[in-house]
């Protein structure tokens, strides 16, 4: 769930595999008669300006949800590790993990804003609205995706955006995604990798993060570096699947001393704080230099400490009348047992003076039957034609089990999925028989000059297509 990974396991023992077959038949999808949500064509359209036309929907709408039950999985597996379960793929979304974490890049005029800017502190103000809004493609969006293979691999060049980008799962146990992307015109250099640690609390899973994300920006010669906020998805057993993200993220700029600390808050038990970001950035002396407020899912602003104090002061004043409606909810919730998402009613309280950091892009009408995906991740996994001749073969969008389950043939991705995780399985136990240790390809393990922290760095060589020592993974 959300932009983590860890259930699906080549050390699973293959018991929850039955479920994958039941999914299928409970679906009953016939990708011929199903409605389309959109026309796919197999060549890319050019716009008149010279740039490729990316596809606006899926080649199949998502299927229902409703009639199946996470709870049939997660009772068999109470005490187990979550990264040794097989899920069945109606708990997907036809995406790799390799690929969601591309949507970083979905908000890459905030890096280019931030390489434009004199200003040291509009830099990192430009850089605490890309961290934010890297991880609000994930609002809504409650299927997981496919776990990377071992090697798997996935590339972007977007000449649009500027930039392109490569990724590779280094590791399968514990599940490390390592990925690189720089602009084209050489104006910066983003890098990272990402380890989750999975937990299952009964009604809910959380994904704690581990890895460190690092920005480069060449111009000004800064590194930036952070690490993203816990995810949780909530009513996993019973009721309506919400998202949360919660925890501090602190974004250290090693030039300058200067820090941005932003706390993603929890909900909490009205649901009044649901999705809320607040924080501030400091000068190396722990000056206060402005404070940032705002919604993940919504937008961020930025305003002076001293208007920001004076804002919160006043409404303390007012909040006096509350307290009866704040007694009223506490009788009302307690009424409530589904548990259920929290409603919000209210959008970001603006204060006067502020500016506008980022706001997230509208999402496509047709979103809601195309897994809430944004416009920029329907484009993801999009084969357009002469395309597989200079892919690498480990790259994402030549996975069967995904590519089926896109096409909304269901029956076939489910026993593709099942296919390749047998033959990753097979892999592992032939390497450890041989005592031959597995050897990534584009990425190798080292410490991030900035922070001196363990790291996974990129090689180089990926954009050369010597793909000739790729392994046969799929």
């Amino acid at each position: 769930y959300g932009f983590y990974t860890g259930f699906d396991s080549d050390n699973s023992s293959g018991d929850f595999s039955e479920a994958n077959h039941k999914v299928a038949e409970m679906l009953d999808l016939d990708p011929h008669q199903s409605n389309r949500t959109g026309k796919h064509n197999g060549e890319t359209e050019i716009q008149e300006n010279g740039i490729k036309r990316h596809r606006t929907s899926l080649p199949a709408p998502m299927f229902s949800r409703s009639d199946f039950s996470v709870w049939s999985i997660l009772k068999k597996c109470i005490g187990l590790e979550l990264s040794k379960i097989t899920m069945p793929i109606v708990f997907n979304e036809p995406l790799s993990f390799l690929q969601r974490i591309t949507e970083y890049m979905e908000h890459i005029y905030l890096i280019n804003k931030a390489c434009s800017h004199a200003d040291p502190l509009e830099r990192m103000q430009a850089v605490a609205a890309f961290a934010v809004s890297a991880v609000a493609s994930q609002w809504e969006r409650t299927g997981k995706p496919f776990n990377p293979l071992l090697g798997e691999t996935y590339e972007l060049t977007r000449e649009d955006l500027g930039f392109r980008f490569i990724s590779e799962q280094v590791s399968h146990h514990p599940p490390i995604s390592a990925f690189y992307s720089e602009g084209l015109n050489k104006d910066f250099i983003f890098h990272g990798s990402i380890y989750p640690k999975l937990k299952f609390w009964g009604k809910s899973i959380e994904a704690e993060p581990r890895g460190i994300i690092t920005l480069e920006l060449l111009k000004h010669n800064e590194a930036y570096t952070w690490t993203n906020p816990t995810c949780c998805v909530h009513n996993v057993i019973i009721g309506k699947l919400w998202l949360e993200q919660y925890g501090t993220v602190e974004i250290v700029n090693h030039s300058t001393g200067d820090k941005c600390v932003l706390n993603f808050k929890p909900c909490g038990l009205f649901g009044k704080e649901l999705h809320r970001v607040e924080g501030y950035i400091q000068d190396k002396n722990r000056k206060k230099l402005c404070v940032i407020y705002g919604k993940w899912t919504e937008c961020l602003w930025c305003t002076d400490p001293t208007t920001y104090e004076t804002y919160k002061k006043n409404e303390k004043r007012g909040g006096e009348q509350k307290k009866l409606k704040a007694s009223e909810d506490v009788i009302k919730s307690e009424n409530d047992e589904a548990d259920d998402m929290p409603e919000v009613q209210d959008t970001v309280q603006f204060i006067p003076g502020s500016k506008l950091l980022w706001r997230i892009n509208c999402r496509p009408p047709n979103s809601s039957q195309m897994y809430n995906f944004t416009s920029f991740a329907v484009s993801l996994n999009e084969l357009e034609k002469g395309m597989e001749a200079i892919l690498a073969p480990t790259d994402c969008r030549l996975r069967p089990d995904i590519r089926n389950m896109e096409n909304g043939n269901m029956d076939v991705a489910s026993k593709e999925k099942e296919r390749l995780e047998e033959k990753q399985r097979a892999a592992r136990k032939e390497r450890a028989k041989d005592e031959v240790e597995w050897h990534t390809r584009w990425f190798h393990q080292g410490t991030n000059p900035y922070t001196g922290t363990s790291d996974w760095l990129y090689s180089g060589g990926y954009f050369d297509r010597n793909f000739s020592d790729c392994p046969d993974i799929y």
